[in-house]
């Protein structure tokens, strides 16, 4: 069997170049419909903008899933929505204020270059600054706290007032997407914005991939649902395929401070911000990746929502987990490597075959 990780990173770098912030997700969809189709499955898009694909009919299904809900169809979700940013007023100067959306910081996004995308389709650029950004100038600068109140976007136009900026065509409610600065280093680091999570739903095309390259049909039917919403806490709310008795979110784990994940390994989380995860499922996670010997560790997050929940607080009624390869620095630029790709990837063939 040949090894899969390469083709994970390409994908990972081929999202990430696809700006794709809440809401605005409809073009990383469709390149992902493409690929799926390519492999020679059909995805279908939800009416939220997702992309929902069957992967198999599981060969050893009984259809007693109230007996053994380990049986049953699964679901494997991770989210191609990033973090980003929505245009809430043209300032009097020119320049424009922000809403995040999802969970973007002012602190590590200070300095960023970004894209400013109107109704229209036009692309504008820009950098998002502290206010009186010169250090020179500023006797306030080491002080003052960034927020969106005390930053702003320079534009990178010949513009001198609001009106000017509204003569391009840029208006209030315009999406903003930051640069991603994707890095893979030949030592295997992978760094980048939004590796969270499209570096799992790398892994995810991956997983489909090599069931059709290497002919396999697992015991259970398995699902894919790449989400667009889960930055802001709705994207598996919905279109979780009849029958299903298990849910798998695929996102990014933890690195950090009391936690024992590193970027090379894959992180089995037992509990988050919402509670615990199912029990059997994280024993059952732990057991595969004994077997396959994947390099794993458990860990709790201490603040942290996925998919799963989100599907657990909609009211499902199914057993659920989480897992993912280590990522350090979430929600700033963040960074990871090929060896928890290929352990999570790993950890995924043990799990279901």
């Amino acid at each position: 069997m040949k090894d899969y990780t390469e083709y994970m990173v390409e994908q990972a770098q081929k999202l990430l170049a696809i700006d794709s912030p809440s809401g605005y997700t409809k073009k990383a969809a469709e390149y992902l419909c493409s690929v799926y189709r390519e492999m020679g499955y059909e995805p279908q898009v939800t009416v939220k903008g997702g992309v929902l694909v069957k992967l198999c009919e599981g060969s050893a299904e009984t259809g007693n899933h109230a007996a053994d809900p380990s049986c049953g169809p699964i679901l494997l979700m991770a989210h191609t929505d990033t973090l980003g940013a929505m245009v809430s007023g043209i300032m009097p100067e020119g320049k424009l204020k922000l809403t995040p959306l999802g969970g973007l910081n002012p602190n590590n996004t200070e300095a960023e270059n970004c894209r400013i995308i109107t109704r229209k389709g036009k692309i504008y650029t820009g950098t998002f600054q502290l206010i009186n950004a010169s250090i020179h100038v500023n006797g306030e600068y080491n002080e003052k706290k960034r927020s969106y109140d005390s930053m702003e976007v320079l534009l990178d136009e010949l513009v001198e007032n609001a009106d000017d900026v509204k003569k391009l065509g840029i208006m209030t409610g315009d999406i903003v997407c930051f640069d991603p600065r994707t890095v893979v280093t030949p030592s295997g680091y992978i760094k980048s914005r939004f590796l969270d999570d499209k570096l799992s739903t790398a892994i995810l095309l991956g997983y489909a991939r090599y069931l059709k390259d290497e002919n396999i049909t697992p015991a259970r039917t398995i699902y894919q649902h790449i989400t667009v919403f889960e930055e802001v806490g709705h994207g598996a709310c919905a279109s979780i395929p009849e029958g299903v008795t298990e849910l798998l979110s695929v996102d990014m784990g933890c690195v950090g401070e009391g936690l024992s994940c590193t970027v090379r390994q894959v992180s089995i989380c037992s509990k988050d911000s919402h509670g615990p995860y199912h029990y059997d499922v994280v024993s059952g996670l732990i057991a595969a990746a004994e077997r396959e010997g994947a390099d794993y560790v458990v860990d709790v997050y201490p603040h942290y929502g996925s998919d799963a929940d989100a599907a657990l607080d909609a009211g499902i009624d199914a057993r659920h987990g989480l897992i993912g390869p280590g990522v350090y620095a979430s929600h700033g630029y963040e960074r990871s490597h090929r060896d928890g790709v290929k352990n999570t990837f790993e950890l995924l063939k043990a799990y279901l075959g």
